[in-house]
């Protein structure tokens, strides 16, 4: 599948029932743009968590770190419409293990201009939300 973004490819990740209400419609997986770390609805998403540092060694190897840090870099479009659910999604990926603004300034400097959004101005922007 293609990113509908840029066109690049994206990797299919399924999402616990318990984090379906941060995915659009009623999908069962999102996938993740290699290239612009857009976020997309998946219905078909593979069985188990694919590696996705393989995204970059930013993102939690972790499962439960990395599927709901998938779900947040996919709202960072709009901090105003998503507040609490990224305020609740970095809540949990803290939990799981990993400092959700470290990953988020690592990313930035890896993809830049590529990404989707101004990855340095949402970490700001995410800092304050914390």
């Amino acid at each position: 599948m293609s990113c509908a973004e840029c066109g690049g490819e994206t990797l299919a990740v399924p999402v616990p029932a318990e984090l379906r209400e941060y995915l659009p419609g009623n999908a069962t997986g999102a996938t993740i743009c290699r290239i612009c770390l857009a976020m997309g609805p998946s219905e078909d998403p593979p069985e188990s968590t694919p590696d996705l540092t393989t995204l970059d060694d930013a993102m939690p190897s972790d499962a439960a770190a990395g599927v709901p840090m998938v779900l947040l870099l996919g709202l960072l479009d709009s901090l105003a419409l998503h507040r609490q659910e990224i305020t609740a999604l970095l809540e949990r990926v803290e939990r799981a293990g990993t400092d959700p603004l470290l990953v988020v300034d690592r990313l930035a400097d890896s993809y830049g201009d590529d990404a989707h959004v101004d990855l340095a101005r949402r970490r700001h922007q995410l800092e304050q939300l914390l």
